[in-house]
């Protein structure tokens, strides 16, 4: 009998399991939610675990902000030994002796707080002429990188004992914790490289709300779409707007409306008699339609001005 999927929206915040890709992650998720549409925000390696946000339907227009935004992980490294990959995965380059104190510890992470640049590893996704780099370095080609600017925004030594370093990072986008084990072993002097890593947040959402896949599993479906968390979840920080039918129809065939909003320039939630309808963008008096639900437009074609549509923000929808 052929599976029959439907539209689902909103976002489930996973916690992705160990040895596990993305996408594999990704595509589990969506069969056992038969979710027509589903994808999710910022990548974590297979041997990576932990916060993985995947985005069901209409949820997929509005995940942008995640891919841009800042991020925590909580890393342990191996001082002493480097590898080819830069993290467990790979085969042991060197070994060096581990005497530090825990003052060089101190010292040297100190210097890669704020702004530091990175050379993007090889064995990573970064794409370059439409290829992921990875594929480069499995035919033994070595691609020229680009140093890149990241920003170290909290950097907490949590243990050190031996030839082990626990620490936690709130970074930007773009930066490699991996790239940043293996830098951090150089300044030491020893070496080092990645042998876990845990991503706890991603900007508002935390870890300690997510689901693993053993939960989801034995719950019912009713269980599970309690789970999936409503689109404005996305954005929590952008001001609100209440508009009526007309004006959303008036947005909704592309046109500008002329608004003294008193809301800052930028991007505004849209709200209509029922409920959220999308993102619009301020500037000045002028509101423009940046991003709006499926069922807006569509709805907008087919009624008359004096019409109400009829937009409930229901994250589920059958």
């Amino acid at each position: 009998m052929a599976r029959i999927y439907r539209q689902i929206d909103g976002v489930l915040l996973f916690d992705k399991p160990f040895e596990l890709s993305s996408n594999d992650a990704l595509q589990k998720v969506r069969r056992l939610f038969q979710a027509e549409k589903a994808g999710h925000t910022g990548t974590l390696d297979p041997l990576a675990t932990g916060l993985l946000p995947i985005c069901f339907g209409e949820a997929t227009k509005f995940s942008n902000a995640l891919l841009a935004a800042d991020k925590t992980y909580h890393a342990l490294l191996r001082l002493g030994q480097t590898t080819t990959t830069g993290d467990a995965e790979g085969e042991i380059t060197a070994e060096h002796p581990v005497n530090i104190l825990q003052s060089d510890v101190d010292a040297v992470l100190a210097e890669f707080r704020g702004e530091i640049q990175q050379l993007p590893p090889m064995h990573s996704a970064l794409k370059h002429q439409g290829k992921p780099l990875y594929e480069y370095i499995r035919k033994g080609e070595t691609i020229e990188r680009e140093l890149r600017d990241v920003v170290i925004y909290e950097l907490v030594l949590n243990s050190f004992s031996g030839n082990e370093m626990d620490i936690t990072v709130r970074c930007s986008k773009g930066t490699y914790v991996r790239t940043l084990a293996e830098d951090i072993g150089a300044a030491l002097g020893c070496g080092a490289h990645l042998i876990g890593l845990r991503r706890t947040a991603i900007a508002h959402f935390d870890l300690k709300d997510n689901y693993n896949w053993q939960q989801l599993e034995t719950m019912t479906a009713t269980e599970r779409e309690a789970c999936i968390l409503p689109l404005e979840s996305l954005m929590p920080d952008v001001p609100t707007l209440q508009l009526n039918a007309e004006q959303i129809k008036r947005l909704a065939q592309g046109q500008r409306l002329g608004l003294d909003t008193g809301l800052p320039d930028g991007k505004v939630r849209l709200h209509g008699p029922k409920g959220f309808i999308g993102l619009g963008l301020l500037q000045g008096r002028r509101l423009a339609p940046d991003r709006l639900l499926s069922e807006v437009a569509k709805q907008a074609a087919q009624i008359g001005s004096g019409e109400i549509l009829d937009l409930s923000n229901t994250p589920i929808k059958g």
